[in-house]
């Protein structure tokens, strides 16, 4: 057995003493295995090495974020049997790092009303192990939450303002990673921006479902992003379908488009704007059947 395949199996280590977010990032692993968060205390190194790339390693650019891509380019070949443009292969190679590490700020939010800053000096990530390792030094929280007197903790009066931390918490992190990967995908501030919020929204959207509580991520979200937050590009963009039972079927508008169509035309995402209502009516009665 090699040593990735040895470490794969290893659980995480212990987060350190008075980690705000540890049962939050707990309960994320135990709803989504495939992603494994691993904590480190203020001055501890993230680890570095084969396998591993920092945030802030994608966010400067150049050879780093060549060869995480080369992961994303060999991927779409094994898997389709073609070769994708390599600006849309970076813009999945953006998206495949995004969705989980904004999961590392709205998680704890959603669930325990807790908002790490994360900037990119504090974010390693292993994508072949889905492990992604942190280091959370500063967080927003609420008055009357026990945490609220632990190292790190800035308290805020009131809900919308726990709202305003979370949109800066993930600007933060992900604004300087659009910046690096931006001149590969070929898109301007605004299409990296709407690739952005579609990660934020989708990715708690489909926690929410795995917790049981899709509703009330729905919710949240809808709060979080009512469409006039930039740099946030429109709002979650839930609506309701009818099936044909009459049964009401949650979907939403995507604010940007992933281009997997160039890959395989006569395929699209089931948000997609492309997609017509009639086929998502389908497809999603097709999965409902499944579950």
């Amino acid at each position: 057995m090699t040593g990735s395949a040895v470490d794969a199996l290893l659980p995480p280590a212990p987060a350190p003493a008075g980690s705000p977010v540890a049962d939050a990032y707990g309960r994320l692993t135990a709803a989504y295995p495939g992603l494994r968060i691993t904590e480190h205390d203020a001055h501890e190194p993230l680890p570095r090495g084969v396998g591993w790339v920092g945030a802030d390693e994608l966010a400067a650019g150049g050879e780093a974020v060549d060869a995480f891509l080369a992961w994303d380019h060999a991927q779409v070949l094994r898997d389709y049997g073609t070769p994708g443009r390599p600006d849309v292969v970076a813009g999945f190679g953006l998206h495949r790092y995004a969705w989980p590490a904004v999961l590392l700020i709205t998680v704890p939010w959603f669930l325990d009303r807790r908002v790490p800053r994360l900037p990119v000096s504090g974010v390693a990530y292993h994508r072949t192990r889905g492990q992604m390792s942190v280091r959370v030094e500063t967080f927003a929280c609420l008055p009357d939450d026990p945490a609220a007197t632990l190292p790190g903790a800035r308290v805020v009066p009131d809900e919308e303002s726990l709202r305003s931390e979370v949109r800066a918490a993930v600007s933060q992190h992900l604004t300087p990673l659009l910046e690096g990967f931006g001149p590969r995908t070929r898109r301007g501030r605004r299409a990296l921006w709407a690739m952005a919020t579609d990660d934020l929204v989708e990715g708690l959207w489909y926690l929410g479902q795995l917790l049981g509580e899709e509703a009330r991520a729905m919710r949240e979200l809808e709060l979080l992003l009512p469409g006039s937050t930039a740099p946030y590009t429109g709002g979650a963009g839930f609506r309701t379908l009818r099936g044909p039972d009459g049964r009401e079927l949650t979907t939403r508008d995507r604010a940007g488009c992933c281009f997997f169509y160039t890959i395989r035309p006569e395929d699209t995402c089931t948000t997609c704007p492309r997609t017509c209502d009639t086929d998502r009516v389908a497809r999603l009665v097709a999965e409902a059947a499944t579950d």
